[in-house]
């Protein structure tokens, strides 16, 4: 069986800079897009395990 290789992710300095760049509410509204889409994606036993710390 082949071990799974880790998912890696990169930037380049310019696509750093150009981010950098964007007025904050772009950037807060990307990150709320991004948390709906992973809760959406979260298994339900993650999402209980979740629940529990902000409970």
């Amino acid at each position: 069986m082949k071990a799974e290789q880790p998912l890696l992710y990169y930037k380049t300095k310019e696509q750093i800079e150009e981010y950098q760049k964007k007025p904050v509410r772009e950037k807060l509204m990307w990150l709320e897009a991004q948390m709906e889409f992973f809760h959406t994606a979260m298994p339900e036993k993650a999402k209980r395990i979740r629940e529990k710390f902000f409970s």
